[in-house]
Parts: structure tokens; sequence; C-alpha cells
């Protein structure tokens, strides 16, 4: 277990390191660049799963769908059917657009979004599915 949780952490931290230099450079034109997870194994779905709940747990978020938005004309909706399902959705910056629809048990998925202009539309489908996304616009 935690080598699985230290490869998610290695991952993710990659990711951010490869697109903060995005966000943060002056861009000639508008654009955004998104990575998308689906864990492979269910083992690796399960450590996944385990970060998102402990990240619910770490910002005090109380129910099974979460939605925080930082900035400006930002939109977001989340709709579960089903037990046990964790949705989060965070964005920081201006113009950005995410959905997320759950329909099964015990799946959980985050989306996190950085920048401006990014959208995300996501559904899962079925029982202890998980997932991630992580976008940047400029």
């Amino acid at each position: 277990m935690n080598r699985q949780v230290t490869k998610l952490i290695a991952a993710i931290a990659l990711a951010t390191a490869i697109g903060l230099p995005l966000v943060s450079a002056p861009a000639k034109a508008g654009g955004s660049i998104g990575f998308y997870y689906a864990p492979p194994t269910a083992r690796d779905g399960r450590a996944l799963d385990l970060g998102l709940r402990a990240y619910s747990v770490y910002n005090g978020l109380r129910s099974s769908a979460h939605i925080r938005q930082f900035g400006w004309n930002n939109r977001a909706g989340i709709g579960q059917d089903g037990a046990g399902n964790l949705g989060i959705i965070r964005q920081e910056g201006s113009g950005h657009s995410a959905t997320l629809r759950q329909d099964g048990n015990d799946n959980s998925y985050g989306i996190f979004q950085f920048g401006t202009g990014t959208d995300a539309d996501v559904t899962q489908t079925g029982n202890g599915q998980s997932g991630a996304a992580l976008l940047f616009g400029w």
C-alpha cells in the first residue's frame, strides 16, 4: 500500500511540476492541458480512492459531493446515484466548467482545475471506480 501511495504522490507531483511553468509563463494565446488518471488495477484504484477520501477529510469536507471554487465565472455540478460515492471538484482561477456524474456504488473521482478556461465532463458508471483529472488553462 505504501508503494502505491508513493507512486500516486510522485505522479501528482510530476503533473504539477509540468503544469506550473505553463500557468506562470505568459502565453500568446489561450490553451489548456489536462491529465486524466484511471487506475489500471483494482489495487491502484483503492490507493487513489484512499487518497481522495483523505483529501476530503483533511479539508473538512463532510458530504460525498464537494465543490470548491476560488475565482470568477466558474461553473460546476455533481450528480450521484448510488451509495458511498465521493465526488470532488476544485477550481482556482476563472472561466472553468466541470461536471461529474457518478452512477453506481463506492465510486470516487477528483477534478482539479487551475488557471483559466478549462472544461471537464466526467461520467463514472459501475461500482468501485476511481479516477482523477488535473487541468491547467492559460
